[in-house]
């Protein structure tokens, strides 16, 4: 965790300590973006937007405790804008040939061996018809393992509407796989 001193450097404007904050908050940012797009070069694009909005907000952070979530909320507004952009793109459509994958994936005992790009794809195929409320509140629930308390200071939501969120995307990915495996 990311000590008070340290951000009240950063404010100052070191960038010494701005350096250990990006190596700290550079891999769970990576990892909620990652899930979110489901694209490791958009992921990336991401954190780099968030540790340089962070850079130039430094003086919004209350505190060290509140770091982490605060991150947490540019990162997922930052993936709310790619998939914004992305609407107007065309949409990726899964055939037979990729449910079968998912399908032999889903059925072996150490999903935790899956490849970074195996693991996008599967995720992708799950989430892909969620809006983007559900697909953050079930990654960050579901996969990250937050609380309702983080995610409702993460997103705004209240703890009413996050649940709300996670039952209606835990049900429609159910009823996918369901349909296709």
């Amino acid at each position: 965790m990311i000590d008070q001193e340290v951000i009240e450097e950063c404010r100052k404007g070191n960038f010494r300590n701005f350096r250990k904050l990006v190596g700290f908050a550079s891999p769970f940012a990576f990892s909620v973006a990652f899930r979110m797009l489901c694209d490791e070069e958009a992921a990336k694009d991401v954190v780099q937007e968030t540790m340089v909005t962070t850079w130039e907000k430094m003086n919004k952070i209350k505190s060290a405790g509140s770091f982490k979530i605060w991150l947490y909320k540019i990162v997922i507004n930052k993936c709310y804008d790619q998939l914004r952009k992305r609407k107007t793109q065309n949409e990726f459509r899964a055939d037979d040939k990729t449910w079968a994958l998912l399908s032999n994936h889903i059925s072996e005992e150490h999903p935790s061996e899956l490849e970074n790009r195996e693991t996008a794809m599967i995720i992708n195929l799950l989430t892909e018809k969620l809006r983007p409320k559900q697909k953050s509140v079930f990654i960050l629930s579901d996969i990250e393992e937050m609380t309702n308390e983080e995610i409702s200071a993460i997103t705004g939501m209240s703890r009413r509407n996050i649940k709300a969120n996670l039952h209606y995307a835990r049900r429609n990915i159910s009823e996918m796989i369901t349909k296709y495996v």
